[in-house]
């Protein structure tokens, strides 16, 4: 329980459908920042306002301070993948490193058969029985299964989404009716450790990133300009640049390397295929070598028609029908079929296929 109006209202409607509920917080906040802008200072707030809710429930609250394993996987990735030129997506690791292991873990010392969270998304078993299947919320604006694709089956089959096919106004309105303290609680869309959403500062003041200049080049190699650190920058950026040019420029491409960012026109972000590794595969044991679906590569695209070919059981190449724009290393691509999550990867910046056109 975050504190916030989805988990509250999950909590609710899983004991009015008779299931004997704990609630269990998550104390995220690392010892190790000191900025008292810190945004995660705010987390006692949300311990009380959970505590709250399960007192008004009648149902025992726990917490477990986990910030210092918060701090080691998921916010120091999160800064890796910046020096690395990648663009990170704390919530997929969060969920898998963090909540749902120590949730589960935590279950098993309570005694309690499932978790669950406030999550909009589904679970629902295979017709076969076999295997447990991950599907998409029936709210698409708040669909949040992109987060959960790196989940392994053993944590489906023990998870409860009881948000899953309800919509936020209607996760409200129930809020509402049971009386929550929590019902008009504001959402956050930022990430939960990055103030104001202002990566570039978190970087400098809280990661203790220090300016190490480069160059901006375009496709030709040729130096446009300088630049502060590549950590600075993700692909398809345009503004912050500050180069001079008779047309829009984006960024590109960025390498750690050399510490270079490429620039370029607009339609050199097209592209029509990617390489994703660390798979994690939901829908089969093994998937077959080939096979089509709807490949998701960022939580607000809204998907684009490809054809999947194994190169590993951890790696694969997509070719997209149509080719896509501001494909960026260090980000998901989730496939699916309707509403069902196939399985998904990490995108990587693939040397053989990354070849920017002259600016």
């Amino acid at each position: 329980m975050s504190g916030g109006v989805d988990s509250s209202t999950a909590a609710a409607l899983l004991q009015q459908q008779g299931y004997d509920v704990i609630g269990f917080t998550l104390n995220l906040r690392s010892q190790r920042r000191t900025d008292p802008a810190d945004p995660m200072r705010s987390g006692s707030q949300a311990v009380a306002d959970a505590e709250a809710v399960c007192q008004q429930l009648g149902i025992p609250h726990y917490q477990a301070d986990k910030s210092e394993l918060f701090g080691r996987e998921v916010i120091d990735y999160f800064v890796e993948e910046y020096r690395q030129g990648r663009t990170p997506n704390p919530c997929v690791l969060c969920n898998e490193k963090l909540k749902f292991s120590t949730l589960l873990a935590r279950a098993d010392e309570l005694g309690a058969g499932f978790i669950a969270t406030g999550h909009y998304a589904r679970i629902e078993p295979a017709g076969d029985g076999q295997r447990f299947l991950l599907k998409r919320g029936r709210d698409a604006g708040k669909d949040q299964s992109y987060f959960l694709f790196s989940l392994k089956q053993h944590q489906l089959a023990r998870t409860l989404l009881p948000l899953g096919t309800a919509t936020k106004a209607e996760t409200r309105q129930r809020a509402r009716q049971a009386g929550l303290k929590t019902s008009e609680k504001e959402e956050s869309m930022e990430i939960c450790f990055v103030p104001d959403n202002d990566y570039g500062k978190f970087l400098t003041q809280s990661a203790g990133l220090s300016p190490h200049r480069g160059d901006i080049v375009d496709g030709s190699g040729r130096v446009l300009g300088r630049h502060d650190g590549i950590e600075f920058f993700t692909i398809g950026q345009r503004k912050g640049i500050r180069v001079a040019h008779t047309h829009p420029l984006y960024v590109v491409d960025l390498d750690p390397v050399r510490n270079q960012v490429t620039v370029g026109p607009r339609k050199v972000l097209e592209k029509d295929r990617l390489i994703v590794g660390r798979c994690n595969w939901i829908a089969f044991d093994s998937p077959p070598s080939e096979f089509n679906a709807l490949a998701q590569i960022r939580y607000r695209h809204p998907g684009a028609a490809a054809t999947v070919r194994l190169l590993s059981e951890t790696e694969a190449e997509v070719r997209f029908l149509e080719p896509q724009r501001a494909i960026t290393p260090g980000q998901a691509c989730v496939f699916y079929d309707g509403d069902t999550v196939l399985g998904g990867g990490w995108i990587q910046r693939d040397e053989a296929f990354h070849s920017a056109s002259p600016a």
